[in-house]
């Protein structure tokens, strides 16, 4: 890639992910300087948040570069302090281009009870999320805490860690995004359905074949 594309192209991202931290705190995903969101823009760089800072009001000129080992080789602010977590996702899922960690209530409340979301249960969670894993708990930013998530990153795009939050993951910021609003949206529906104290139904057998099918 020439100079001229890779300083359009990392031009094109940090707004994305200033966009995408303003939704995250206009949803109630982040509060204080809570979250962080990266995209890998090349095979040994990554663009990411800072840390001490909204995610709501960053502009493009907060944000930083690294490299796959955390170095940091750009920006004026220090990079998040969970970069390793995020980085273990990318070195453990070649496909991973962006990653989003937040928040968000209804999901965390899974996260600080240690309980995992029951799967075959909404048809758009299967197909978008699969089944959403559970970490044990590890200090934030920690190595151990990336290598708990590198570990489960391959075969879940969307995790979460005990007493702590979520990240998700996929091909680009929207996507990853996306799966964040899948996740909240539907831990809140199970807790709705069990503070009604009504029972939640599987979707049987042959539904899940079906679903499987789309997805291969």
């Amino acid at each position: 890639m020439k100079t001229t594309d890779i300083s359009e192209h990392l031009t094109i991202e940090k707004k994305r992910i200033c966009e995408i931290g303003r939704r995250m705190w206009q949803r109630g995903y982040v509060d204080g300087n809570g979250g962080n969101i990266s995209v890998r823009v090349a095979e040994d760089l990554v663009l990411c948040t800072p840390t001490l800072i909204s995610k709501g009001f960053m502009t493009p000129e907060d944000l930083c570069l690294v490299d796959m080992k955390g170095k940091q080789k750009a920006g004026t602010r220090l990079a998040t302090s969970e970069i390793l977590t995020h980085l273990a996702v990318y070195q453990n899922v070649p496909k991973a281009m962006a990653c989003v960690h937040a928040h968000p209530p209804h999901a965390t409340t899974f996260a600080i009870t240690n309980t995992q979301p029951p799967k075959h249960i909404l048809p758009e969670v299967e197909i978008f999320l699969g089944e959403i894993a559970l970490v044990p708990y590890h200090h934030p930013g920690s190595p151990e805490m990336g290598a708990a998530i590198g570990m489960v990153a391959p075969t879940h795009p969307a995790i979460l860690m005990q007493n702590h939050g979520a990240i998700t993951w996929a091909t680009d910021v929207e996507r990853a995004y996306w799966k964040m609003e899948n996740l909240d949206a539907y831990c809140q529906m199970l807790l709705l359905a069990k503070s009604a104290g009504m029972t939640v139904t599987e979707i049987d057998a042959q539904g899940i074949k079906k679903l499987s099918e789309l997805i291969s």
